[in-house]
């Protein structure tokens, strides 16, 4: 019996050479708005990596698949700031319930 459904999204973004710092800027901004209009996304965290300075690795856990397409609907509005300052393309990996369900190459992001 599955007693909490949860959907994990970790997605790997690509930022514009020299754009990291607006990048960062644009997410503090960014993840309060998200967290705050999607009560059913539980966590979304953006890192940065240590060995690539131009990625950006966001965790995200949404409460059940009508809160991750809400969270995609929102994608659009969300990515104004943001989204200029990306690199084409992302990976996605989408895990249900601990299991890996996809693996994608996205090189269109909005």
């Amino acid at each position: 019996m599955v007693l909490f459904m949860a959907i994990i999204t970790i997605a790997i973004l690509n930022v514009k050479e020299g754009k990291m710092e607006e990048a960062k800027e644009a997410l503090r901004k960014l993840v309060p708005k998200v967290k705050e209009s999607e009560p059913g996304t539980l966590e979304y965290i953006p890192h940065t990596f240590k060995y690539n300075p131009n990625s950006i690795i966001f965790y995200e856990v949404y409460e059940d698949e009508d809160a991750a397409k809400a969270h995609s609907a929102n994608l659009p509005k969300n990515m104004v700031e943001f989204g200029p300052l990306l690199d084409r393309g992302m990976v996605l990996l989408n895990i249900v319930n601990d299991k890996l369900v996809s693996v994608r190459n996205i090189e269109k992001i909005i």
